[in-house]
């Protein structure tokens, strides 16, 4: 479930809101250029976008080339997708510079936006709209290199960390469970994924989601990766039981029974401080990565709302990431 309560619209936002990784469509987080700025023409066929002025490109940092390549990383994937860096000026904050881009698509179905974003002093982040993302030839390594060294949850398929599909989700989280679905499609279809369950109970909305994380961690730890994706099916299965204390305890229980396990030694795993230090270091590291909501997916560092995804367009992410970081998926 998204953290603030926004749900994904639809599939199609979804690949708008591909560059910027956010909860809500980006034509309606990004402001539109100003006034001043060129607009986009409507669409007919494919859009012709007008010849940027070099006046508009007055900051000296990022140049074009930086911009067109951390476009081409965010939305290289779909190949009828069309853009053009028409503005890249100064701000009156020091070292912050205003990129305008224009973005539409080879069929004309979609109604060509103008979208601006801040690229920071730093030169490795933006803000867009309202969210901070990575910046960047190749945005999303920092991110990639955190995974590697951090996601330490139960996995399944390939032991390598060459292309690392990790998952956050919450166990009482709807939109989670309905995830899951897509999660054993991609373990058939990319057995070379290292596929990743790290758990991110959101507890404001979720009263029992971390004590069913600290039972998958005890899972985990007592019966392995095997025992613990069997566990979490049959949490999901019975997701409703969580809804009440009581009901929670009979649904973890029956699903680490399922799991070959003993409930009364998971339980009393899942109270020790070092358990539930084992699930603060899985939030910390979703919070660290500047994921807000539940289920989402990281593909080799780069992060991908699933709820509601198409399964194709997950594919796509996935295939083309894999592509642009040299692995064979």
């Amino acid at each position: 479930m998204i953290r603030h309560s926004a749900r994904l619209a639809s599939a199609a936002a979804l690949v708008v809101l591909s560059l910027f990784a956010m909860a809500a469509a980006a034509q309606q987080d990004v402001p539109a250029a100003p006034k001043q700025q060129p607009s986009a023409p409507a669409p007919a066929a494919a859009p012709v976008f007008p010849k940027p002025d070099p006046a508009n490109f007055t900051a000296a940092k990022p140049t074009k080339e930086e911009v067109m390549a951390f476009l081409t990383a965010n939305w290289g994937y779909d190949e009828t997708r069309l853009w053009q860096v028409q503005a890249i000026t100064k701000t009156q904050a020091e070292g912050v510079s205003k990129v305008i881009v224009f973005v539409g698509d080879k069929t004309g179905k979609q109604k060509p936006a103008a979208l601006q974003m801040f690229v920071l002093p730093d030169g490795k982040h933006v803000i867009a709209g309202n969210e901070l993302v990575p910046f960047g030839e190749h945005p999303f390594a920092d991110y990639r290199a955190m995974l590697q060294s951090r996601a330490d949850g139960p996995y399944r398929g390939s032991a390598s960390k060459d292309l690392e599909l990790v998952e956050f989700a919450d166990f009482q989280c709807p939109h989670c469970k309905d995830a899951q679905a897509n999660m054993d499609k991609l373990a058939v279809d990319f057995p070379k994924a290292r596929i990743i369950f790290q758990s991110y109970p959101l507890e404001k909305i979720h009263p029992s989601a971390k004590i069913a994380a600290a039972y998958g961690v005890c899972v985990t730890k007592m019966g392995g990766s095997d025992a613990f994706f069997t566990f979490a099916a049959a949490v999901f299965d019975g997701q409703d039981g969580l809804a009440t204390p009581d009901g929670a305890t009979l649904t973890l229980n029956a699903a680490v029974t399922k799991a070959g396990l003993e409930p009364a030694k998971i339980a009393a795993c899942a109270a020790t401080p070092a358990t539930s230090e084992a699930v603060e270091a899985s939030v910390k590291l979703a919070e660290d990565l500047s994921i807000n909501q539940t289920p989402t997916l990281m593909v080799n560092g780069r992060q991908v709302p699933i709820a509601g995804a198409p399964y194709d367009t997950l594919k796509q992410f996935i295939n083309y990431q894999a592509k642009i970081d040299g692995v064979t998926p």
